[in-house]
């Protein structure tokens, strides 16, 4: 058996009517085309994007291939054991340039007994927004699930949603049951998510694709909308930064699902003896990993997936989101 080593995953692109071509002018990415595209899915166990590894011995071998195959080598024993036969996240870039559908994700218990998968709890890291870059996050205070039902019937959705500006370093914490889209200007966001492409759509602002309405999923949107359930924002001003060997990090989330931690590096940084994989998503900068004696070079838009129990080395000046379990 191969024994493991820092994987890098072939991208998996994604066409949006939303998408554009952040992905090639600000993350170094080739893109297949000339066309709009939304979505990478960086690290994919989910069959509509599955990642292939790209580097090394075990290139051309699926992360379905190896989770069933290393098990707890592959994600941790303890993670191994929790989750069973299903990895469980999945992580993108995504290049918002138009309006993203007024959108809800259902929970663990909903979506298993539903559509026979994960719940979809995800996280937006904001790489970059134009200056004048809206969200919806959530509803108005007093937005009842009655007159919810009431106003979208009628389709009328002005005066429902909680509308938020972002910038660049913000952090939102998107939990299932929370209405959420994109209203106006552009982002470019790293995403960790559950292992899901579960999403019910509420509202497409009547825009047609191919002549044709897109679906909308009112009905199930109905049964998973939490009308308490407000974002959780952190910014670079308020998350505190802790020294670490190498440069600082601060520690952007802590939930049952991933934890995230940001890594702002100019010297040597270690990471060793994890109990639980590692991803990094490369944010800004550049450098090497070096593991076992073999270095891999590392730049930005570039995602390596680091398997427990490995010491590696991050050299250079380097800005990292750093995702676990």
């Amino acid at each position: 058996m191969e024994k493991l080593y820092p994987l890098k995953f072939k991208k998996v692109f994604k066409e949006k009517i939303w998408g554009g071509r952040s992905f090639s002018e600000k993350l170094n990415m080739k893109l297949p085309t000339d066309k709009l595209y939304g979505e990478s899915w960086e690290v994919s166990p989910h069959r509509n994007g599955m990642s292939l590894v790209e580097n090394g011995g075990l290139k051309g071998k699926t992360l379905e291939e190896l989770f069933l195959t290393y098990k707890g080598k592959f994600v941790g024993e303890k993670i191994y054991s929790k989750y069973g036969g299903k990895f469980p996240l999945l992580i993108k870039y995504l290049d918002i340039n138009d309006r993203l559908s007024v959108q809800v994700h259902p929970n663990d218990d909903y979506t298993l007994r539903v559509e026979g998968e994960f719940g979809k709890s995800e996280s937006w890291y904001i790489l970059e927004a134009s200056e004048d870059a809206k969200l919806i996050m959530g509803l108005k205070s007093g937005i009842t699930s009655e007159i919810f039902a009431q106003k979208t019937k009628n389709k009328d959705f002005e005066n429902l949603f909680n509308v938020i500006s972002i910038k660049k370093g913000d952090f939102i914490n998107i939990t299932p049951g929370l209405i959420h889209a994109s209203l106006e200007g552009s982002v470019l966001i790293c995403e960790v998510q559950q292992n899901s492409d579960t999403t019910y759509r509420i509202y497409d602002f009547d825009r047609l694709v191919d002549g044709k309405l897109r679906d909308l999923h009112l009905d199930k949107a109905m049964e998973v909308i939490d009308y308490e359930n407000t974002p959780q924002i952190s910014t670079d001003e308020t998350r505190k930064n802790m020294e670490v060997d190498g440069g600082s990090k601060q520690e952007i989330t802590r939930s049952k699902y991933f934890n995230i931690d940001k890594l702002l590096l100019d010297e040597s940084y270690h990471d060793l003896d994890n109990d639980s994989f590692m991803i990094y998503s490369i944010l800004a900068g550049g450098g090497s990993i070096t593991c076992d004696g073999l270095v891999y070079p590392i730049k930005k838009g570039d995602t390596w997936y680091i398997p427990p129990k490995l010491e590696v080395a991050v050299e250079g000046k380097v800005e990292i989101l750093k995702t676990f379990l």
